[in-house]
This record gives structure tokens, C-alpha cells and sequence, in this order.
């Protein structure tokens, strides 16, 4: 019975738990304090749940306490990484192109208007070596480095994350 009642008060806070992040994965917050340093799903469970029932991602974020900075710019640049990740061959062969569907997306799901994705794929397929610097990059790597091009460019800079 006390498995069950756990099981669902988890079940029913998660969902809320992610509302409120303000920092990547499991956010800021009492939780987070708490269990700073722990490894695995267990702590990050246990802080994202603690954070979420407390409702203090909210508060920590308004007074910049329990670890948390209210001036940050929310971003999907874990939403980028997981995609390079899924389609980090596809995306080499399409910025070696200059074109192509997963190029495509990826501009779609980093938000660049229609008037500027020609700019982006030219601009990134110019600077492949700067993005792929090796055959062993990983996903966060190509996300850093296409961002470093992009912020350099002058029209394409405001994308930058």
C-alpha cells in the first residue's frame, strides 16, 4: 500500500516538476541543494520531485536563492542537443551539403525565421570543420560549436543561445 501511495504521489508531481525548471535537467531549487552532488536517477528523481511539491523553483527564481538566477534566458538547447544526437550523421552529411532535410529541422527547431535558414545552411555548411572537428565529436560538441559560428555571424548572431 505505501509502495502504491508513493508510486502515485510521484506520478502526480513529476508532470508539475517540470513546469517550473529554470536550469537544465532537474532545475534549481531546495531539491536540487539537497541532493547537489548525488549521481543517478535516484537523486535526480528525489530533487525534481522535492523541487516540484515544494513549489520553490518559483521563489528561488524570483529572489535568486536555493540556487537559482531569475536573469537567465530560457532556452531549447537540450531539445537541440537530443535532436543532433538522433541525427548527428545525417546532419554532418547534410551541412557538408549545404541542404537537406535534417539540416532543415534543425533550423526549424532552433528558430530561425524562413528568411534566414538559406543564411544559416550557407554559413554552417562553410564552417563544417569548425563543427565537426573530428569524427568522434559528440552531440553537446556540434550544438557548442554550431552555436560559436552562429554568434559570430552578424545577421545570424540573435539566434545564439
Amino acid at each position: 500500500m505505501k509502495k502504491l501511495l508513493a508510486a502515485t504521489v510521484l506520478a502526480s508531481t513529476l508532470p508539475m516538476s517540470g513546469i517550473v525548471l529554470a536550469d537544465t535537467d532537474i532545475g534549481c531549487g531546495f531539491g536540487t541543494m539537497i541532493f547537489d552532488g548525488s549521481e543517478g536517477k535516484v537523486p535526480k528523481i528525489l530533487a525534481a520531485t522535492t523541487n516540484g511539491l515544494l513549489g520553490n523553483q518559483t521563489f528561488g527564481i524570483t529572489f535568486g536563492t536555493l540556487g537559482c538566477d531569475g536573469t537567465g534566458k530560457v532556452t531549447s538547447a537540450e531539445k537541440l542537443t537530443v535532436f543532433i544526437d538522433g541525427n548527428i550523421d545525417n546532419l554532418a552529411r547534410d551541412i557538408a551539403k549545404g541542404q537537406g532535410e535534417t539540416l532543415a529541422t534543425l533550423a526549424e527547431i532552433w528558430g530561425l525565421d524562413d528568411a534566414d535558414k538559406a543564411k544559416f545552411n550557407s554559413l554552417v555548411q562553410q564552417n563544417f570543420a569548425h563543427v565537426f572537428v573530428s569524427e568522434n565529436v559528440t552531440s553537446k560538441e556540434v550544438f557548442v560549436n554550431l552555436n560559436q559560428v552562429m554568434s559570430k555571424d552578424t545577421e545570424l548572431a540573435g539566434y545564439a543561445i
